[in-house]
Order: structure tokens, then sequence, then C-alpha cells
């Protein structure tokens, strides 16, 4: 299982804490608001749109909530003060971190990040240092729930999935970015659960870390996920699975 895997599995798990302190919620409004900035508040006419509510109503982010986000940055005010911002940075054992921001104050910004940081035994790199590891893909997380995970891996290769990667109850399916909604579509429409369905930054190559530097990498990437401006963290490096028990287990004491 890919680093990648292995750090969305946590987040996914992380994911209900975090909306119960409304952090989650904050975020999935931003991403509202710049989704509407690209293209306008009409979902059916705008695929940024509605992948920024399909991702809303995956984290059980209240109706209400999705419409007022619409509503409010329609008025071009809330959405303009947003600006996206791409940070790069390496983290214990030499692993490369690509992040993903949206922020009213880009310096507030850039100086959190550098600070958690170098707190946690990493540091920021200048634009294009890291990125080059990194390419877009569409990745859906679907339950196995009403069949085993190898066959469900089948059936979305079946579907044109690009790659499946299987753990514990769920597999997570990765296509081209632009395949992200027909994929969904199409295995919903097998009567399967989708459990989320995002366009994110997946390492084409990962690189391993012994206990100590892995144990540093998770806490670090954790603490960055926490900064209210950063939407996305995404990583390169490579956790043994003891490690990543060893970290679940001391984040739930």
């Amino acid at each position: 299982m890919s680093g990648h895997s292995k750090w969305a599995q946590i987040k996914r798990q992380k994911g209900a804490a975090d909306a119960k302190r409304g952090q989650l919620f904050t975020k999935l409004g931003k991403e509202i608001s710049i989704a509407v900035r690209r293209g306008g508040a009409d979902p059916a006419a705008n695929p940024h749109l509605r992948l920024a509510i399909e991702k809303a109503r995956d984290n059980n982010m209240p109706l209400e909530n999705i419409d007022r986000a619409i509503k409010r940055s329609s008025g071009a005010q809330d959405a303009s003060n947003l600006t996206e911002v791409t940070l790069e940075g390496y983290g214990p054992g030499g692993s490369a971190i690509l992040l993903q921001a949206l922020t009213d104050n880009r310096n507030r910004t850039l100086s959190e990040v550098r600070n958690v940081l170098s707190r946690n035994g990493g540091n920021l790199a200048e634009s294009g240092s890291v990125s080059w590891i990194f390419e877009a893909r569409g990745v859906l997380a679907v339950e196995a729930d009403k069949m085993p995970a190898e066959e469900l891996a089948l059936l979305a290769i079946d579907a044109g999935a690009e790659d499946v990667k299987v753990y514990d109850s769920t597999v997570e399916v990765h296509t081209e970015p632009q395949d992200l909604e027909f994929m969904r579509g199409s295995l919903e429409g097998r009567g399967l659960h989708v459990s989320s369905a995002e366009l994110l930054q997946v390492p084409k190559t990962v690189i391993t870390l012994d206990e100590k530097s892995a144990l540093q990498s998770l806490k670090l990437l954790s603490r960055l996920e926490e900064l209210e401006d950063v939407n996305h963290v995404f990583t390169n490096a490579d956790f043994p699975n003891d490690v990543v028990e060893k970290f679940q287990e001391m984040t739930e004491a």
C-alpha cells in the first residue's frame, strides 16, 4: 500500500473528529467558495462546484451549510478574498510534502506552515522542488460492504479504473482527473457505496521511512492538516503497517 493510501486512510478515520470541531466544515466551505469563483454558482454548469458539493456531502456537511456557502460566495466578495496557495517542503527522512491551501492571508499561511515544519523535522522548499514527484489523479474510496474487496477491485478495473488499492474493507480507485465523475456514477450505479471522491495529487514514487522518521512524519502531516488554511497535504512517504498502527494508538490515547 502506498504512502498516499495509508495517509489517506488515516485522514478518513480522523474525519469524524474534525467534523465535530467544525474545522472540516470550514475547509469545505472554502472549497465551495473557490469553486463558485471558478465557474459560477450553478452546479450543473460548474464541475468544480459539483465535486466540492459531493465532497461536502460525503463528509456529512449539512445541506443548509452547503447552500449558505454557495449563496455567500455568489456575491464574489467572500471568494475573492481567498487565494489558492501551493507550498512544497521536505519531511523527516527526506520525504516530499506538497500542500494545497486556501487563504485570505498568504503571509500568515506561509508562516504557520513554516513553523509546523521546523518544529517537526521538516522544512519549506522552493517552488518546483517536489511538485514533479506528484501527479493529479481522481481518487475514490469505495466501501466493500456488499462484496469482497478483491471482487470490488476487479469490478472497478472493468469500469475503467487506472489502478486500485485494497486495504481493510475499503478499495481505493484511481482514475484520470476528467473521469472522476464518470467513475463515481458508474460505481454507484452498480449499488456500491462511494465514501469519497476527490481530485488529489498522488506520488509517482514513494520513499520508505524507518520507524523513527515514519512516526515523526505522521505527526508532522497531522499537524499540517490541522492548520485552518490547509486543505490538502500530500506525501511520498511510505509507512510500515506497524508504525501506522502505533501512530493511531498514540492519537487515540
